[in-house]
């Protein structure tokens, strides 16, 4: 059983996000954002959401760019764990031109493992302030009317950043999303 575990970053749905993995069957719990890194004996990460914000308040998401320099296996980050994906790899993330909250439609414009089998356009569940603005060595792989980087992937690395919630259940294809994730696991 794969295990995959949840670092809290006082995300609000957090705990949708354990659900989802624990329906697709993997072995996962909630780890606090300041748990050691030799503590952790997952196959994968997801960096939760959260309300801090990211240019002023990264002290709140404890350990996680430790997790992102040495942790050996793939990691995602949603909404600020995206944010801070991004500035972790010397890229700016800072408040939106137009925060997102409520629904959007996404387009994937990079075909990847992360949308695999899924439609190019669809619908997905926004609850942000801030947003990625820039990121060298990662290819962007969807975008909105309103952000143009709502997922993107390191290019060497198996590290991908979402703005947006596919736990949430106005989301589609989300449970397809955190499938395809955890379908990198080797």
């Amino acid at each position: 059983m794969k295990k995959v575990y949840v670092v809290d970053n006082g995300g609000q749905w957090t705990h949708r996000i354990w659900r989802v993995l624990r329906e697709l069957d993997c072995e996962s719990k909630i780890i606090q954002n300041t748990t050691p890194l030799e503590k952790i004996d997952a196959d994968a990460l997801v960096l939760s959401g959260g309300a801090a914000r990211i240019a002023w308040e990264s002290l709140k998401l404890g350990n996680c760019t430790d997790y992102l320099a040495k942790f050996n296996g793939p990691i995602l980050g949603v909404c600020v764990g995206h944010q801070l994906i991004g500035v972790y790899y010397g890229g700016k993330a800072g408040p939106a031109e137009l925060p997102e909250f409520g629904l959007c439609k996404i387009k994937v414009i990079e075909p990847n493992d992360l949308f695999k089998g899924l439609p190019t356009e669809f619908q997905v569940w926004q609850s942000h302030n801030d947003e990625v603005t820039s990121v060298p060595g990662f290819a962007i792989l969807a975008e909105s009317a309103s952000c143009r980087n709502q997922a993107m992937k390191h290019k060497s690395k198996p590290h991908y950043g979402i703005q947006f919630h596919p736990e949430v259940n106005d989301t589609e294809h989300g449970e397809e999303i955190y499938r395809n994730f955890v379908n990198l696991i080797k």
